[in-house]
Parts: structure tokens; sequence; C-alpha cells
């Protein structure tokens, strides 16, 4: 038998001149690229939801208990009503008479997850048992909405889904002053 076969050797070329073995090193590089960056923006940025003195805020949260129940045996409610650039309070008591009403009002609107679109400004009293304000008309969705007087004895606690029509109702007697208002 004779072998007449002719081999054709074709020029090998380098380990990095193939194309495959960067296509396989691409996926592993990109998930460590990806990791660093991660990293780096979890580093850079805090969680305004965790805070440091945890210990001092807890301790206060029997006093704002008690000034919520202070506003349920009062009676206070107030009725609440936003406009793009303005905030309209009236503010009504069961126990009318008995208690002076406030010559202002601090209203905090307070998104539950988003520390940097709250607002905090003061009404003075306009009328009455109204209180008034400018306030940027901020963006749709649930917000927290707290009332105090001038002195901080008592507040008043809610919920507002925005935008909202009309007045919205927040205290009154019948509330429970552990747990926040329900929509």
């Amino acid at each position: 038998m004779n072998n007449n076969t002719v081999s054709i050797e074709l020029p090998r070329k380098p380990w990095y001149r193939e194309p495959w073995p960067w296509i396989l090193m691409a996926g592993p590089f990109i998930v460590v690229i990806a990791a660093c960056i991660t990293a780096w923006i979890a580093f850079k940025t805090s969680d305004p939801l965790v805070t440091d003195d945890y210990y001092k805020k807890g301790l206060a949260v029997g006093q704002t208990l008690a000034q919520s129940r202070l506003a349920a045996e009062l009676g206070i409610e107030a009725r609440l009503r936003l406009t793009e650039e303005r905030v309209e309070v009236g503010i009504s008591s069961a126990a009318d008479g008995r208690t002076p009403l406030p010559a202002s009002l601090k209203l905090t609107l307070s998104h539950p997850t988003r520390a940097g679109l709250d607002q905090t400004i003061d009404l003075p009293a306009i009328e009455g048992q109204r209180y008034a304000g400018s306030l940027r008309l901020p963006t749709s969705g649930h917000w927290i909405v707290l009332i105090e007087d001038g002195a901080q004895t008592w507040r008043l606690f809610g919920n507002v889904v925005l935008p909202a029509q009309g007045e919205i109702l927040i205290g009154g007697g019948d509330v429970d002053a552990t747990k926040p208002a329900e929509d």
C-alpha cells in the first residue's frame, strides 16, 4: 500500500489571534466590571432610610405618640386643601373654646421612601381657624402629612394620595393615635 496522500498544514495562529478565547473571556470580564461599579455605587451613596441615631429616635416615639393622643382627645381635625402652589388648612376641635388655636401651624409633607422630596412649611393663621402658605405641590403618589401646632403640643398624622381632589380630612376624636391614618 502506497500512501500518497498529501497533507497540507495550515499556518497556526497564536491563541490570542483566535476569536473564541476572547468571546469566552468577555462574560466573566463584564461581570467583574459590573461588580466594581455596583461596589462603587454602594460606597458613594447612603441609604436615607437607615439612621445613625436610632436610639435617640426611638426615645422620641413616646413623645410623638403622646402628641397624637392629645390631638385625638381634644378632637382636633384638619381639613387640608392642596393646589399647585398653595396649601390651606382649616382646624376644628370638638373641645372648641377650651383649646386655644395656635398662631401658626407646621405642615410636613413627606414621601415614605424618598426623603429628598420632603417639604416642611409654616402656615400662619389667615382668618379664624384657617391657615395658609405656599407649597410646591410634589409629584403624584402616596404622601404622609404631619400637622403640628407651633408649640408642638399636639400633632395630626395622615396619608394622602396626590393629586387629591377637594378637601382631605385628617384627625378627629375617634382616631387611634398609635396607628397612622388609613387611605
